[in-house]
């Protein structure tokens, strides 16, 4: 069994994910399509602290870019299409065949989801979607009332997440406001891939899993197995035939308790250069395990923290230097007053020498200024609190 070290590991990993390449002078769809490529799933959520969760591995990858461009590719180009492919995310139309038994599957697994909901008005929500084209909650004709603030959804919107998540309707946009237009499958996804025939279970299993590790480059059963949101006991055996096949490599990997599977296609670049803000949604992080087994970076989402009990912050994005994950930053978008704040930053122990934190606060300030001004924001403020804090102030102060 081929060994690589925990530094090669990292590199393969990054370059899977496209931090191997330069940025693009300018973006447009091909770089793209190309971001997608090597991501295949980008991860949404409705948090808007700093921006939409989406909008973010665009930026790591690519740099700064027009927003509502990248909206229109993804929703509008006929090459992708919104599922639970991971969570909530966008991957390519390719994919829809190999989640039709997720969709199936949901027929079971969510049926307590619309209890106590009349069956003909389910179908009743369908043939209006059908009939009269994409269909939002606010347009439906018979929505019903919200049950509480939060996750209390009327009867329509249950409706339509029902047929959504069973694959009778797709999602066709999102809103500048994050709502979701529903609308009937055979104008969302093109008829070609639709008119294909399913596959088995076992089958769809065995391409998302090599889609996984291809986005991986290098990663662990469970890595693999968390990229498509896979059965771990279910999957383990089409990993072992996936092996005896030839399309992936059984490897080990330098302080690793498990064993990994390196896809024929990954990279093994000698150097990974330059830096980026992660979204806590980013593939290279999103899986908490990995982040710490590969990077060292013990990393929580702490949104749903009570705030005297958060240890970084709410929204906290890690940031990544020459292959490295070495800082993080609680940020938040003050749009009144035009400045991006950071109310936290946090040197990693590793990297906390004076050298490196002088460089890193420098770098992470650059990056800072650019997100700002991306998001149409005149002014970076950094708030006293953090370990990087003093020397991320002074930074931001030389790079104006």
């Amino acid at each position: 069994m081929a060994e690589l070290s925990l530094d090669a590991a990292r590199r393969v990993a990054l370059a899977a994910q496209g931090f191997d390449q330069k940025r693009p002078k300018s973006v447009g769809i091909a770089q793209f399509r190309r971001a997608m490529d090597r991501m295949s799933i980008l991860q949404l959520d409705s948090v808007n602290v700093v921006c939409r969760t989406h909008y973010l591995p665009m930026l790591a990858r690519l740099g700064p870019y027009d927003q509502s461009k990248l909206d229109h590719y993804l929703y509008h180009s006929g090459e992708h299409f919104e599922y639970l492919a991971h969570v909530a995310s966008i991957s390519s139309q390719l994919n829809q065949p190999l989640l039709r038994h997720r969709m199936e599957q949901h027929k079971i697994k969510r049926r307590s989801f619309i209890k106590g909901i009349r069956s003909s008005y389910i179908d009743a929500v369908l043939a209006e979607v059908q009939r009269r084209g994409p269909t939002s909650i606010k347009e439906l004709s018979d929505a019903g009332n919200r049950t509480g603030p939060w996750w209390g959804h009327s009867k329509g919107k249950v409706a339509l997440e029902w047929l959504y998540v069973t694959g009778q309707l797709s999602i066709r946009e999102r809103t500048n406001m994050f709502v979701t237009v529903y609308d009937a499958p055979e104008r969302v996804i093109q008829p070609e891939i639709l008119s294909q025939p399913d596959v088995s279970d076992e089958e769809a299993k065995s391409e998302l899993l090599l889609k996984g590790a291809r986005a991986h480059g290098v990663g662990t059963a469970a890595d693999i197995v968390d990229y498509y949101r896979l059965n771990g006991p279910q999957c383990r055996p089409l990993l072992a035939d996936l092996v005896a096949s030839g399309q992936l490599e059984q490897v080990s990997v330098q302080g690793w308790a498990e064993p990994a599977y390196l896809h024929p296609e990954a990279k093994r670049p000698r150097k990974i250069a330059g830096s980026a803000l992660l979204s806590p949604f980013d593939p290279v992080v999103w899986f908490r395990p990995r982040a710490e087994r590969l990077f060292d970076f013990k990393y929580r989402i702490e949104i749903y923290v009570p705030e005297p009990k958060r240890k970084f912050g709410y929204y906290v994005l890690p940031f990544l230097l020459d292959g490295e994950l070495v800082a993080r930053v609680d940020l938040k978008a003050d749009r009144k007053a035009k400045t991006l704040l950071v109310r936290g930053s946090y040197v990693e122990l590793r990297a906390d020498n004076k050298v490196q934190r002088e460089r890193i606060a420098f770098e992470l300030a650059v990056a800072l200024a650019e997100m700002a001004q991306w998001l149409g924001l005149n002014a970076v403020k950094v708030e006293r609190k953090g370990s990087l804090a003093r020397s991320l102030g002074v930074a931001i102060n030389k790079v104006g």
